[in-house]
Protein backbone atom coordinates (compact mmCIF):
# COMPACT_ATOMS: atom_id res chain seq x y z
CA UNK A 1 0.00 0.00 0.00
CA UNK A 2 2.97 2.28 1.09
CA UNK A 3 4.33 1.48 -2.91
CA UNK A 4 0.77 3.25 -3.77
CA UNK A 5 1.32 6.73 -2.27
CA UNK A 6 5.28 6.96 -2.52
CA UNK A 7 5.32 7.68 -6.63
CA UNK A 8 3.10 10.25 -6.54
CA UNK A 9 3.63 11.94 -3.59
CA UNK A 10 7.39 12.34 -4.31
CA UNK A 11 5.49 14.28 -7.93
CA UNK A 12 3.76 16.05 -5.58
CA UNK A 13 6.52 17.26 -3.37
CA UNK A 14 8.97 18.16 -6.50
CA UNK A 15 6.22 20.28 -8.07
CA UNK A 16 5.93 22.17 -4.21
CA UNK A 17 9.14 22.55 -4.03
CA UNK A 18 9.70 24.00 -7.49
CA UNK A 19 6.33 26.31 -6.84
CA UNK A 20 7.54 27.87 -3.49
CA UNK A 21 10.60 28.67 -5.09
CA UNK A 22 9.26 30.26 -7.86
CA UNK A 23 6.83 32.50 -5.12
CA UNK A 24 9.33 33.44 -3.02
CA UNK A 25 11.65 34.75 -5.80
CA UNK A 26 8.10 36.93 -7.10
CA UNK A 27 7.78 38.47 -3.76
CA UNK A 28 8.81 42.31 -3.03
CA UNK A 29 11.64 42.34 -0.74
CA UNK A 30 12.41 45.90 1.04
CA UNK A 31 14.93 46.51 -2.00
CA UNK A 32 12.50 45.07 -4.35
CA UNK A 33 13.85 41.87 -5.62
CA UNK A 34 12.69 40.44 -8.87
CA UNK A 35 9.18 41.78 -7.44
CA UNK A 36 10.60 44.82 -9.05
CA UNK A 37 10.29 43.47 -12.79
CA UNK A 38 6.70 42.95 -12.35
CA UNK A 39 5.78 45.81 -10.09
CA UNK A 40 3.42 47.33 -11.96
CA UNK A 41 1.27 44.59 -13.36
CA UNK A 42 1.13 43.16 -9.35
CA UNK A 43 -0.52 46.64 -8.61
CA UNK A 44 -2.75 46.21 -11.48
CA UNK A 45 -3.65 42.94 -10.52
CA UNK A 46 -3.89 43.04 -6.48
CA UNK A 47 -4.17 46.30 -5.71
CA UNK A 48 -1.57 48.71 -4.01
CA UNK A 49 -1.41 45.99 -0.55
CA UNK A 50 -2.99 42.82 -1.89
CA UNK A 51 -0.13 41.46 -4.11
CA UNK A 52 1.77 41.00 -0.32
CA UNK A 53 -1.02 39.23 1.09
CA UNK A 54 -2.07 36.96 -1.97
CA UNK A 55 1.56 35.96 -2.14
CA UNK A 56 2.48 35.61 1.86
CA UNK A 57 -0.60 33.30 2.35
CA UNK A 58 0.35 31.28 -0.74
CA UNK A 59 4.24 31.05 0.71
CA UNK A 60 2.42 29.52 3.58
CA UNK A 61 0.52 27.06 2.11
CA UNK A 62 3.15 26.05 -0.08
CA UNK A 63 5.18 26.05 2.49
CA UNK A 64 3.01 23.83 4.85
CA UNK A 65 2.60 21.09 1.81
CA UNK A 66 5.41 21.01 1.16
CA UNK A 67 6.72 20.50 5.09
CA UNK A 68 4.07 17.55 5.32
CA UNK A 69 5.38 15.70 2.14
CA UNK A 70 8.85 15.91 3.47
CA UNK A 71 8.01 14.39 6.30
CA UNK A 72 5.80 11.75 5.16
CA UNK A 73 7.99 11.12 2.51
CA UNK A 74 10.78 11.15 5.53
CA UNK A 75 8.25 8.05 7.35
CA UNK A 76 7.96 6.34 4.70
CA UNK A 77 11.97 5.80 3.80
CA UNK A 78 12.48 4.95 7.53
CA UNK A 79 9.33 2.31 7.69
CA UNK A 80 9.93 -0.64 6.70
CA UNK A 81 8.82 -4.28 7.65
CA UNK A 82 11.89 -5.90 6.88
CA UNK A 83 14.95 -5.97 8.97
CA UNK A 84 18.16 -5.54 6.87
CA UNK A 85 19.29 -9.38 7.48
CA UNK A 86 15.92 -10.27 5.63
CA UNK A 87 17.13 -7.19 3.12
CA UNK A 88 20.68 -9.02 2.41
CA UNK A 89 21.12 -11.92 0.13
CA UNK A 90 21.44 -15.41 1.28
CA UNK A 91 24.34 -16.80 0.55
CA UNK A 92 26.69 -13.93 0.31
CA UNK A 93 29.38 -12.89 2.75
CA UNK A 94 30.77 -9.78 3.02
CA UNK A 95 33.08 -10.59 5.39
CA UNK A 96 34.83 -13.60 2.73
CA UNK A 97 35.38 -11.23 -0.43
CA UNK A 98 38.35 -9.68 -0.82
CA UNK A 99 39.12 -7.18 -3.62
CA UNK A 100 40.34 -8.97 -6.93
CA UNK A 101 38.62 -12.35 -6.31
CA UNK A 102 35.41 -13.36 -7.22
Amino acid sequence: MQELFETPLTWIHVFVCFFLVLVVLIQPGKSGGMGALSGAAATQVFGGRGAGNVLTKTTWVTATIFFFTSLTLAYFSSSTGDSLEKKAKPGISQENDQPGEK
